[in-house]
Formats: structure tokens, sequence, C-alpha cells
């Protein structure tokens, strides 16, 4: 790991997002790229040209004096820090951000959203999930400051899960944190038997053969919905990062469908990292 991106608003939340990317770049010797966007009104967006030129040097000379207090802890001495700030809230340009400075991990802070809110506005974190072609860790109550024990994969043993799970695997073993596999089984959506299942997993061991993942790593949980069963195994197994896969939903299949992995992240309170199928 080189590079970690850290979007900040100036939160508790996005300060723990800090601490978390401060502990892995120190355990990794990487750089931490931390990003502010500027929220410049319509209002303002819609004044005369030189207008918003006043305004949004205005707006960056204070993000730069916020920057420095909220950068100036403890915790970052020995770091590599560089600080961005962006004219426009638009999440998908995080994405651009982490592909143009090759960073290899994105991590943020969240507090989540629900109910009419969630559905017509949606998150930050949705959305930066759903654009995002970087790993996204998402962290909620509490910043990671010690040694990862077990990270679980949300597995359903498809060929979409074999390039996230590799890539995963690939990740933590730079973390020194043994990753294990989770399935969700639930009477309702695409419910297997005993012996389908069975099959299934043999059939995803046999693709991944090369990668050293054996049937003692995989856990089967019956829920009746695959969010619930997940948020059970995390806190019966003391699971420090749960790992999903996403396929980046946008527009009305998105608003219809869904996306589990965002809700998974947007809804639970332990860490969530999101790779993109």
């Amino acid at each position: 790991m080189k590079k970690i991106i850290v979007p900040v608003d100036f939160s508790d939340y996005s300060e723990r997002a800090l601490q978390t990317a401060a502990f892995f770049a120190k355990e990794q010797n990487a750089e931490i790229v931390v990003v502010h966007m500027l929220e410049l009104s319509n209002a303002v967006i819609n004044q005369s040209q030189s207008y918003i030129q006043e305004e949004a040097v205005f707006y960056m000379k204070l993000a730069e004096k916020r920057f420095k207090e909220f950068l100036n802890k403890p915790y970052l001495e020995g770091i590599k820090i560089t600080p961005i700030i962006k004219h426009f809230k638009i999440f998908s340009e995080l994405d651009v951000l982490a592909r143009e400075e090759e960073a290899d991990l994105i991590i943020m802070g969240s507090k989540g959203t629900s109910g009419m809110q969630e559905i017509f506005v949606g998150s930050n974190t949705e959305k930066v999930i759903r654009h995002s072609k970087t790993p996204v860790l998402v962290i909620k109550e509490e910043a990671i400051t010690s040694s990862l024990k077990k990270a679980a994969f949300a597995c359903d043993f498809s060929d979409d899960d074999i390039d996230p799970l590799l890539k995963a695997e690939k990740l933590f073993s730079t973390l020194k944190c043994p990753l294990e596999l989770v399935y969700v089984r639930t009477p309702y959506v695409k419910f297997k038997s005993t012996k389908e299942l069975n099959e299934r997993i043999k059939l995803f061991l046999h693709k991944l053969q090369d990668s050293g993942l054996t049937e003692d790593k995989i856990h089967v949980v019956s829920e009746y919905s695959i969010e619930e069963g997940l948020r059970y195994f995390v806190t019966q197994e003391n699971v420090d990062v749960l790992v999903v896969a996403t396929h980046g939903k946008k527009g009305f299949t998105h608003f219809f469908e869904g996306s589990i992995s965002e809700d998974v992240a947007n809804h639970s309170n332990f860490p969530v990292l999101s790779f993109k199928i």
C-alpha cells in the first residue's frame, strides 16, 4: 500500500477515518492524501464569474485554515500528508482523484442515512462506493488503531466474486490479517438447498485453487435478510472488517433494486470495505 485518500469535512466521523488512515500509513509506510470538497451553493454558482471567484477564494482560505488545525494531530507525525481542496462537492471526482494519484485505498467516515433522506438523497458514502473503482473503507463509530485480527468477505460463490476476493486477499495479506468467507442463506431470495450450496462452493474453490482458500474458511449463516445475517456474523465472530463487492448500480436501476453492499456499508456500525465488481 503506497497511498491512501481520505475525504474530510472536519467532523468527528472524518477524523476517525483519518486516524484509521494514519494507522495503515504507519504500518505500510504509505502517504495520505486528505481531500476537502467545498460546498458552493447554487446561489453562488449562478452569480457572475468574478463573484464566483471571490467566493471561491474566501472558502478556499477558510478551508486552508481549518485544514491546518485539523491536520495538527500527534497521530499524524512522521506521515507524509498532502492536503487537496476541490471546488465542488461531486463525489464521483474522488474516484478520478484516486486514479490520478494511483491510490490503493479510500478511507472515509460515515454516520449513514435512513428513511426518506436515504431514498431521495442518499449518503455520501453510497455515492463514493457507487462510483469508485478504488476500494473504499467506511469507518463508523470507532477508528481502527490496532492490528486487524479477522476480516470476512461476504460471498455468494459467483464468478463476480472472484476478482474482488483476490484483490481483498492481496490487501489483507499485506496487513497480515486472515480473510474468511461468509455466505448468508435466506428463505426468500435465491434459496439453495444444502446439496446445491455445497456443489456451488466446490466449483468456486476449484476456480480459486491457486489462492489457498479452503472449506474451513467458509461460513454459512441462515437469516431472514442478507444484511441481518452479515451483521450477526460480524458480531458473533468478532470480525474487524467486513468486505463486500458491489456492481455500483446507478440511476433508476439503483433506485428500484438497491444495492446490498451499499446498504450494509451505510447502515452498519462496523468497518466495511467495498471492492467494485
